[in-house]
């Protein structure tokens, strides 16, 4: 599943390098230091990279509930069909239900600070820039937090959440040093792939969850583990 989370964030790079970018292209670096521009943009990966663990986190103390009570499989089939539905459904569709109003309502508080942030030069604000950088809305990010909530454990959904920054890791960098490097057109056609490669994962999560007994991709009775432990004296 870590891999899965990579390969998501490596292809969704493309996508973000559009929506992020702007973020990326601006940061308040030193580019006529060579190495200290180096570890300001490892600052400001690490700052993204602590904001998607700690969601991770989050999120997978939320499924641990589901977890302990031996329904995980259950959680891991949801996941699956939530993410298959959200790529087949509009996005308009989505806006329209309202799900999303509450987020937007924090946003404008994470684009204040952010601007707050681009005022400074330290390696302090640059860690918060890619720190409220993760915080900001992405379809691709909550496609990972699905991820995460289904495996039903902190570490491994924190985990989830980093494996799948790093896959952004190096398009993200080439942002930060290059600029807009990419074609609009480049961009559109890779973008076309992650909707199909999202929807490949949710497939996953399905079969993780029915347990057909495949190693690695579908084990077979993880609800009646979990139920069977707190009886093992």
């Amino acid at each position: 599943m870590f891999a899965s989370a990579f390969i998501l964030g490596l292809l969704g790079s493309f996508h973000c390098v559009g929506m992020c970018g702007p973020i990326a292209f601006m940061l308040p670096l030193d580019r006529d230091k060579p190495l200290k521009k180096f570890f300001q943009i490892l600052s400001y990966h690490f700052g993204r990279f602590t904001s998607y663990a700690s969601v991770g986190a989050i999120f997978g103390i939320l499924g641990t509930g589901f977890y302990l009570s031996g329904y995980q499989q259950q959680l891991s089939i949801a996941v699956g069909i939530l993410m298959i539905i959200a790529v087949v459904l509009p996005t308009k569709t989505l806006q329209k239900t309202g799900i999303t109003k509450p987020i937007f309502k924090a946003i404008s508080n994470v684009k204040s600070a952010l601007g707050k942030q681009f005022k400074k030069r330290s390696f302090s604000s640059l860690f918060s820039i890619g720190f409220l950088n993760g915080l900001l809305p992405c379809g691709l990010v909550y496609m990972a937090i699905f991820g995460a909530l289904a495996l039903g454990k902190p570490i491994e959904s924190a985990l989830y959440m980093i494996a799948f920054g790093l896959g952004t890791l190096p398009l993200m960098s080439a942002a930060a040093y290059l600029g807009n490097f990419l074609t609009i057109a480049t961009r559109q056609r890779i973008q076309k792939l992650v909707p199909v490669f999202v929807a490949i994962i949710g497939v996953f999560f399905i079969l993780r969850g029915l347990g057909l007994g495949i190693p690695y991709v579908s084990p077979s009775n993880m609800s009646l583990m979990v139920k069977a432990q707190p009886n093992c004296h």
